[in-house]
């Protein structure tokens, strides 16, 4: 339990990765008026975990899991896939963070890597199930984005919730597969999240980094 309980320490929103400056282009989608509500927020959030960030993170995390797990090449795999500079600097800086926070904390020195890979490395001695480790990963990126929704859409803090909350068996079922893919599983097709991030980086106005 005190193992499960420092991981969840780790993916609280509390922990200082920055993770609330970055919207991971939704700010743009916002803007663009391609989500205003509820229902679109939930079909964009649920594209993104099924077939961009969300299930390429997880395979990631899990094979950063892994006792022999190679972190290098997983980290420079990972960069390889960031599809626009934002996206490679939301992943690098809130990995960054995580590692140096975790390094204060384990007394190990972590090197700063790719999110899910920084992740992963810290959290392999805790022994965890690693489709545990992927559900509650995706459970805090997705959290994060409610959040965003919540303030900006806006949502209200029941939309916000009720979105996350339906998205919940998705998010179980997501984790416990990423713990049997395999790197060749990597892939993505969520062109629209793509092209917001590439949009993003030219915004007039904007309040996220990302």
């Amino acid at each position: 339990m005190t193992a499960l309980l420092a991981l969840v320490q780790w993916l609280s929103p509390a922990f200082p990765t920055g993770a609330f400056a970055y919207s991971h282009g939704l700010e743009r989608v916002i803007a663009a008026g391609d989500v205003t509500d509820a229902a679109s927020f939930e079909e964009w959030l649920r594209n993104i975990l099924h077939h961009g960030a969300g299930r390429q993170d997880a395979i990631l995390l899990t094979h950063a899991l892994a006792p022999d797990a190679d972190h290098a090449a997983l980290d420079a795999l990972a960069r390889a896939l960031a599809p626009s500079a934002e996206r490679l600097q939301e992943g690098a800086e809130q990995g960054a963070a995580f590692a140096r926070m975790a390094s204060a904390l384990t007394k190990r020195a972590l090197t700063p890597r790719m999110l899910p890979i920084a992740v992963g490395e810290a959290a392999a001695p805790l022994a965890l199930p690693p489709g545990q480790v992927a559900q509650l990963y995706l459970q805090n990126f997705a959290g994060n984005l409610c959040t965003i929704a919540t303030r900006h859409v806006p949502l209200g803090q029941t939309g916000g919730q009720a979105v996350l909350s339906r998205l919940l068996p998705e998010i179980e079922l997501l984790g416990t597969w990423a713990a049997t893919a395999f790197l060749d599983d990597l892939g993505s097709f969520a062109l629209a999240a793509d092209l917001a991030a590439f949009q993003h980086e030219t915004q007039d106005v904007r309040i996220f980094r990302t």
